[in-house]
């Protein structure tokens, strides 16, 4: 996959540190070359500056000029009088013939030597330096002209990292923020000050994209309302149409006939009920969070499932643990329709799966700052590998009894979702049943001993 990051620094590093070594190598030949010209300069002042009455070749007793550092660069000085004989040499050196005026480079056994020689009034004087020690020291000079560029090479790749890093931070953020959004998040970005015109373009794209999204989507979702209302209103006139006739005596054939009908006439209404919640819950991606009694929703879906629960002669009941006071509202921030539809789907799925005689018990808990409910019935429980499974879409497990539509759990884990609530399954430790525990709603107790309107 290719990298704009990669590309841009390799070749940025690569053209830096390719132009770095070619002027590098510039400057090291020219400082070379310059060194030598130095060197020439150097002979050709020394032999001009010897004081006149400099003489004493070969013998024990004489004066050495003082040639302070120059010293060390090991010069050889001769000078021979008119006459040509040698009147001074330098001790401990080799004895050079007599060469042309000017700069001459000669070889004296395995040594090269560059020699400046000139001749003056009443002498000829002659200078010498060994090439290697030239060349030593034009190669010291040439490397101290490097550095500079060895230390500019690493700041020049660490200001390319930065720079290169710093260029494509836009990317990058734009980039966590379609990471971090959520499903139902199709809200426009934000093109303010901090997008670069470069980047302008593609953002202007993503906002289009998102925007048709959205409103793809929001036909979806109206189209799934609009037809679950539709549904939703010609079933129940069929039932009470069909009650109206069984009452009445209009309606003539078995009885089991009749019953299975009314029987998947609510099967129907039910299935219609739970697309329209679904629906609801789809077509409300931002939750309003408000103070909301979770006492007070609970007594009334409690209340409102209390006739299906005695139908089916099961004890259905609320329980407060852990409440600050005897009146504790439980108030929470939350969407008070949203937590309704939520604890009706759990009550209503318990009774579903619990055999006559049994118990459903609605317990609501406080830990700490947070508030949350547990369902517990006495049906058969979940099988461990089905668990995953039971929030999704219309799933049913194969034991599933009862008039159930596969959407319960479904809107149950999309409410929870909205809410950022955890919700969890197991089995009940020691007896049948299975508890379904959501947690995670934040305590509202600015007025915790008086019910909030829900």
């Amino acid at each position: 996959m290719t990298s704009i990051r990669r590309w841009l620094l390799g070749w940025l590093i690569f053209g830096t540190v390719a132009a770095s070594a070619v002027a590098g190598y510039a400057i090291f030949h020219t400082a070379r070359r310059e060194a030598s010209e130095l060197f020439d300069y150097e002979l050709r002042t020394v032999a001009l500056s010897l004081p006149s009455n400099l003489s004493g070749a070969g013998s024990g007793e004489r004066r050495e000029p003082d040639l302070g550092d120059l010293a060390d660069d090991r010069i050889v000085i001769e000078i021979w009088e008119r006459g040509g004989q040698l009147i001074y040499h330098s001790a401990r050196a080799p004895v050079f013939a007599r060469l042309p005026q000017g700069f001459n480079t000669v070889q004296r056994g395995d040594y090269h030597w560059r020699t400046f020689g000139v001749e003056q009034k009443e002498r000829y004087v002659q200078v010498a330096q060994p090439v290697s020690v030239r060349e030593d020291l034009a190669l010291q000079l040439a490397l101290h002209t490097l550095w500079p560029l060895g230390v500019l090479l690493p700041v020049t790749v660490v200001l390319v990292l930065l720079v290169v890093a710093r260029g494509l931070a836009p990317i990058g953020s734009l980039s966590r923020a379609l990471a971090t959004r959520s499903i139902d998040s199709l809200e426009p970005l934000r093109l303010d000050g901090t997008v670069p015109v470069e980047i302008r373009p593609l953002v202007e794209a993503l906002n289009d994209l998102l925007q048709r999204l959205h409103t793809a989507s929001q036909a979806q979702r109206t189209f799934i309302a609009d037809a679950a209302h539709e549904l939703r209103s010609p079933l129940a006139a069929l039932k009470l149409q069909l009650q109206a006739a069984s009452r009445d005596g209009s309606l003539t054939g078995e009885g089991q006939a009749f019953e299975r009908v009314e029987h998947r006439v609510n099967r129907i209404i039910h299935l219609v009920q739970q697309l329209l919640a679904l629906a609801r819950e789809d077509a409300q991606p931002v939750t309003s969070m408000v103070p909301v009694s979770l006492r007070r929703i609970g007594e009334q879906v409690v209340s409102d499932f209390s006739l299906l629960a005695e139908m089916r002669e099961i004890d259905l009941g609320l329980e407060c643990e852990s409440a600050r006071a005897p009146n504790d509202a439980y108030t929470v921030l939350a969407e008070p329709h949203s937590m309704s539809v939520l604890l009706g789907n759990l009550i209503n799925n318990a009774i579903r799966h619990t055999p006559p005689g049994g118990r459903v018990d609605v317990v609501l808990r406080r830990a700490g700052e947070r508030v949350g409910f547990e369902v517990v019935d006495s049906g058969s429980g979940i099988p461990e590998e089905e668990r995953e499974r039971v929030f999704d879409r219309f799933y049913r497990g194969e034991g599933s009894k009862g008039e159930g539509s596969g959407l319960g759990l479904a809107i149950v884990a999309r409410i929870a979702g909205r809410h950022q609530l955890a919700l969890s399954l197991r089995n009940n430790a020691g007896r049948p049943g299975l508890s379904v525990a959501v947690s995670g709603l934040r305590a509202h107790d600015a007025d915790a001993s008086a019910p909030a309107a829900g």
